[in-house]
């Protein structure tokens, strides 16, 4: 078969599905009459986790090319900035023992390698305090931007904090009035196969029968297409990542006048962590956890026990909590035959780090700039995907890891067992056998596009105690390193008085977002 792909059909909406969409429609012109045509197959009785509230600095990208307005987004998915994580009790079991993972790289991180000269002077200032401006933007719960900066430029860098929900519903109404994405509401029935395999259309209750050329599953955990039709199994990594169930709530400011921080905070607990997202109009907070290590009852009180000092004992008492379960993990392969999964679809481990979503992004604009012609090539461009994804996921896992198994806490067994050798991967362990002598930098990074820089491995690594040892010999790179090691740290602090004394609030900003919006660039 050599049919031209001229239709690409996506199953399911949500974060994933609306996203997937937008990026192909908005390439490869579907409001046009010579431009492929994008159909997205959206069931009306099932509704999206609505979970997923963080992204990376890598969506702004993503919505200036599908032609989003950054003020109408900001407004209608009730979004807020988000300058990075911030990390208490992990290291040790104290939350007053915090650090920053910010999303704006180390002081001229190209040229200079600043972890190792911050060795020195690690009992005197943490890491991130030592090396970017942007932590000390967010102890002060400023904003990462002022209203006259142009739509998605900034002074730091940053992504957002969004409703899932609201995020789902605008990105459906920009996709099929601005992008031409045509919009089926209807419960698949049955999938239909050609000869060699591959989907030829979706039978539908009452859009009827929908053929394509290219199909995309976002149909959730349950992947419908890639998994349950063309029976894609999953490869499990609980082994290395415990977490496999999240109890989520919603918890109202005491005032629509309080503040909120631009960063997402993490707070270690006793069988896994708890998230506080910020958005203007309420907090997104949850317990994600290992079942084998707690019950839910217990985890229950754990989640409860944080709503009450984030807002008050009454409301933690009947607040309703969201029970997710999950099995972390991702397919054997991500695109076989005609069809490609992308989002939970294909996979998920867990929501630390805020990986799930940048999945999404870097799915679909791999989709949209490597879409094959025709069938006949479609095999090589999935093959080239799947090779790709495979490294992401693993990237992913180890990044994810190194979060625990740096960890001092002996408090519960959930601790120890993540930092037994057998639950590291090897090419983990092997990192961090180096990194013991040699910082990480550029070189660290084998593949192009890593998913991780090694700036962000540094914010982690030293804010979790690591310690990287000094060299036993002398070399021309380190004497030139100290000598600009005191500029750097010295302008770091000069830079962080300034913008601190200059930017608003995220209250503040927010309130005139709504009011004026930013200038379009």
């Amino acid at each position: 078969m050599n049919q031209q792909v001229k239709h690409i059909v996506i199953l399911g909406g949500g974060s994933a599905g609306w996203l997937t969409a937008g990026v192909l429609a908005a390439e490869h012109m579907a409001n046009d009459a010579n431009g492929i045509q994008v159909t997205l197959v959206e069931s009306p009785d099932i509704k999206t986790v609505g979970v997923g509230e963080g992204t990376w600095p890598s969506m702004r990208t993503t919505l200036q090319k599908m032609g989003v307005s950054e003020t109408d987004f900001m407004r209608c998915c009730d979004a807020a900035f988000k300058q990075g994580s911030k990390f208490a009790a992990w290291h040790t079991n104290n939350v007053e023992d915090a650090y920053y993972h910010p999303f704006s790289l180390p002081a001229e991180f190209s040229q200079h390698n600043l972890a190792m000269a911050w060795q020195q002077y690690r009992e005197q200032v943490r890491f991130d305090h030592a090396v970017s401006f942007q932590s000390h933007i967010c102890d002060r719960g400023l904003a990462p931007k002022q209203i006259a900066t142009p739509e998605y430029a900034f002074v730091a860098n940053y992504g957002y904090h969004l409703d899932a929900g609201k995020f789902a519903q605008f990105l459906t109404q920009h996709c099929t009035e601005k992008l031409g994405v045509k919009h089926a509401q209807a419960n698949v029935l049955e999938v239909k196969s050609h000869t060699n395999g591959d989907i030829a259309s979706l039978i539908t209750d009452v859009a009827g029968e929908i053929a394509g050329d290219l199909f995309i599953d976002c149909s959730g955990s349950r992947s419908r297409l890639l998994g349950e039709h063309l029976g894609i199994n999953n490869i499990n990594l609980q082994r290395y990542l415990f977490n496999n169930t999240a109890l989520a709530v919603h918890v109202p400011y005491a005032s629509q006048d309080e503040n909120f921080a631009s960063h997402t905070l993490s707070t270690g607990q006793q069988a896994g962590w708890t998230w506080d997202i910020a958005l203007p109009s309420r907090r997104g907070c949850g317990y994600v956890f290992s079942d084998a290590h707690t019950s839910i009852d217990e985890a229950e009180q754990v989640i409860r026990d944080y709503v009450a000092q984030a807002s008050s004992a009454e409301y933690a008492k009947q607040a309703e909590l969201k029970q997710i379960k999950f099995n972390p993990g991702h397919k054997q392969k991500f695109w076989h035959n005609n069809c490609v999964a992308v989002g939970m679809a294909a996979g998920f481990i867990e929501p630390l780090e805020a990986s799930a979503l940048v999945l999404v992004e870097l799915s679909a604009q791999m989709i949209s700039e490597q879409l094959p012609q025709n069938r006949q090539v479609m095999d090589i461009v999935a093959a080239r995907f799947n090779a790709k994804f495979s490294e992401r996921w693993q990237q992913i896992v180890d990044f994810l890891k190194v979060h625990y198994v740096l960890s001092k806490r002996d408090d519960s067994a959930y601790w120890l067992d993540n930092r037994d050798d057998s639950s590291i991967p090897q090419s983990l362990q092997d990192n961090l056998n180096l990194w013991r002598y040699q910082s990480p930098w550029h070189f660290d990074a084998t593949h192009t596009e890593s998913l991780f820089s090694s700036a962000s491995y540094q914010y982690v690594l030293y804010g979790m105690g690591f310690e990287t040892l000094k060299r036993t010999h002398k070399t021309q790179s380190q004497a030139k390193l100290m000598q600009e090691a005191e500029r750097l740290f010295a302008e770091t602090a000069r830079k962080s008085n300034q913008v601190v004394s200059q930017l608003p609030t995220n209250r503040e900003l927010n309130l005139k977002i709504h009011q004026y919006g930013f200038q379009k660039i």
